[in-house]
């Protein structure tokens, strides 16, 4: 099985600016086989899926788009630059585990939906609503940026035990004929004691 993170290049030859209105392009990322057969014992409530995400305290507020996997196995990524997704085949935000949402970085025309991601600091908060019209707050306690060719699978797919989050979005160097952004900035979340988070930094 392989999945990817988020777009991270652009068609070739093209650089963030200069893209005109070529669709999103896919990373890939291996995946270890034993995820795919992964089912935990233990029983919980059904959690029902997440539809927006805010992020206070760089002014991000996103509907979410439901993301699954293409057919050569990479995780699908939004379509709209502007817009976040979740990975809908891992955990829903609030379930035990840790659930993906992925945006870009940037667009044709300038900044897009995850540009200040890399920012971003411990103990911010983050808000995803849910089609229910209840919300689960996750607080930021890392942010990580990693070289594509190094991204921890593990760390940001594998199981846990609590409610978790991970957005992730590109970053680094970008390098037009290596075909894009050379690394990828993770944000690492834990559920909040309250679900809520402040209306402003």
């Amino acid at each position: 099985m392989v999945v990817s993170v988020t777009s991270c290049a652009g068609p070739a030859g093209t650089s963030p600016q200069s893209r005109g209105a070529a669709r999103p392009q896919h990373g890939h990322v291996a995946v270890p086989d034993s995820l795919r057969t992964f089912r935990s014992p233990q029983r919980v409530a059904a959690v029902p899926e997440p539809v927006r995400v805010r992020i206070p305290s760089l002014g991000v507020d996103s509907p979410l788009e439901r993301l699954g996997r293409t057919r050569a196995g990479t995780v699908e990524v939004p379509t709209h630059w502007g817009r976040a997704g979740w990975y809908r085949n891992g955990p829903r935000p609030g379930e035990p585990g840790a659930a993906v949402i992925l945006g870009h970085v940037d667009s044709p025309t300038g900044p897009a939906v995850f540009a200040g991601l890399a920012g971003l600091r411990a103990g911010a908060g983050i808000l995803v609503t849910r089609m229910d019209g209840s919300s689960v707050a996750f607080r930021v306690t890392r942010l990580e940026q990693r070289l594509r060719s190094r991204f921890p699978v593990d760390a940001v797919y594998w199981p846990t035990l609590r409610p978790e989050l991970r957005l992730v979005t590109c970053g680094g160097r970008y390098d037009r004929a290596r075909g894009g952004y050379q690394s990828n900035v993770i944000v690492f979340a834990v559920r909040a004691s309250r679900d809520r988070v402040a209306s402003r930094p």
